[in-house]
C-alpha cells in the first residue's frame, strides 16, 4: 500500500488490491472482486473511518482499537490467500474462558501471526474472543501503511522492543525502552481490566529458524494477578506464509493448537518471583502445542 492513506473507496480498493496482488501470485482480478464487494457492503462511512484511522499518528505507547472494515477485508481475503485450509486443534478449551479477561501467549514465526490467530479464532467459533483481542505490537507494526492496515484487524498496544532484539528504526536506548515499557504495561493492565484478550509473543521477535527462542523475562510483568487466565497457543506453518527476508506471500499449511487454560498463580506457585523460571514455564506450555521441530529452546 502507498505511504499516504487512500482518499476514497476506489483508491482504497486499488491500494488493497495492489498490495495483495503484489505480495502474492494471486490474480489481481480475483483479489479485486473480493475487495470491491467488501467495500461496497461496508458503505462510505466505514471507508471514511478506515481512512481516518490509517492517517492517525501512532507515536504514543498506547492502545489503538481495531477497525471493522479492515477486519472484514482480511477475513474475506483469507479465503483467497490461504491456498490450504488451516487446521485448529484444542478450540474446545476456549469455551471455558468466553467473556473473561485473559492473556494468550504464542510462539512467533511471521508478521502474519496475529492476523492468523484473529482469523482462526473466528473460524473455529470463538469470534467473541477475537473481537476483544488486544495485541502487544512492536514499532515495526506501525512503520508502513500495509502493516498498519493489517494491524487494524484487532486492537493493538504499542510496545518498545527490548534492546537485545530491536533493530533499525525500532532501536531505542535502555532508558527509553524502560519508560515506554512502563506505559505499555499500564495500558495492557487497563485493557485486561476492560475485559480484553491480550495476545503476547514473548520471544519479542520472529524466530529465524522456526524453533522457539527463550521468552523474555520482562514479559512476566504482564501477569500481575494470580487469577489472570493464560491460554497457550502454538503456531506452525506461518513462517512459510511471510518468510523472513521474503517480500512475497508463500504457500503454507498453517496449524494453530490451543492448550488448556491455566492461571498465572498456578505458575507462580512453582516459580515464585523468579521471572526467568516463570516465562520458561509459559514457554514450555506453548512448546507442548507444537511439533518437535518448532520447540527450539523448549524442546
Amino acid at each position: 500500500m502507498t505511504q499516504t492513506a487512500p482518499c476514497g473507496p476506489a483508491e482504497l480498493a486499488d491500494a488493497i488490491v495492489g498490495f495483495v496482488a503484489r505480495k502474492s501470485s494471486i490474480s489481481e482480478s480475483r483479489v479485486r472482486a473480493v475487495v470491491e464487494r467488501v467495500i461496497a457492503e461496508a458503505g462510505d462511512g466505514a471507508v471514511e473511518h478506515l481512512q481516518a484511522r490509517l492517517s492517525r499518528p501512532t507515536a504514543a505507547w498506547s492502545y489503538y482499537p481495531g477497525d471493522a472494515l479492515a477486519r472484514r477485508a482480511h477475513h474475506q481475503l483469507a479465503g483467497v490467500v490461504l491456498a490450504e485450509p488451516p487446521t485448529v486443534s484444542g478450540a474446545a478449551h476456549l469455551a471455558a474462558v468466553a467473556g473473561r479477561p485473559l492473556i494468550i501467549v504464542a510462539n512467533h514465526l511471521s508478521y502474519s501471526d496475529a492476523n492468523v490467530v484473529e482469523v482462526l479464532l473466528h473460524q473455529c467459533g470463538h469470534g467473541e474472543i477475537a473481537d476483544r483481542l488486544a495485541v502487544i505490537a512492536g514499532p515495526k507494526v506501525y512503520s508502513d501503511l500495509g502493516r498498519r492496515f493489517s494491524s487494524l484487524c484487532f486492537g493493538t498496544i504499542k510496545s518498545p522492543q527490548n534492546e537485545a532484539v530491536s533493530s533499525g528504526e525500532a532501536a531505542m536506548s535502555a532508558r527509553e525502552v524502560a519508560l515506554a515499557a512502563r506505559e505499555t504495561l499500564a495500558t495492557a493492565q487497563a485493557r485486561l481490566a476492560a475485559g480484553d484478550a491480550v495476545l503476547v509473543f514473548p520471544e519479542g521477535t520472529r524466530s529465524r529458524t522456526g524453533g522457539m527462542q527463550p521468552f523474555l523475562p520482562g514479559v512476566a510483568r504482564y501477569f500481575k494477578s494470580d487469577d489472570l487466565i493464560v491460554v497457550p497457543i502454538g503456531l506452525s506453518g506461518t513462517e512459510h506464509m511471510f518468510a523472513i527476508g521474503e517480500e512475497r506471500l508463500g504457500s503454507a499449511k498453517i496449524v494453530m493448537s490451543v492448550g488448556a487454560p491455566f492461571t498465572a498463580g498456578s505458575v507462580r506457585a512453582v516459580t515464585g518471583d523468579n521471572r526467568r523460571r516463570f516465562v520458561d514455564r509459559l514457554g514450555a506450555a506453548v512448546a507442548a502445542e507444537l511439533p518437535p521441530q518448532y520447540r527450539g529452546s523448549y524442546a
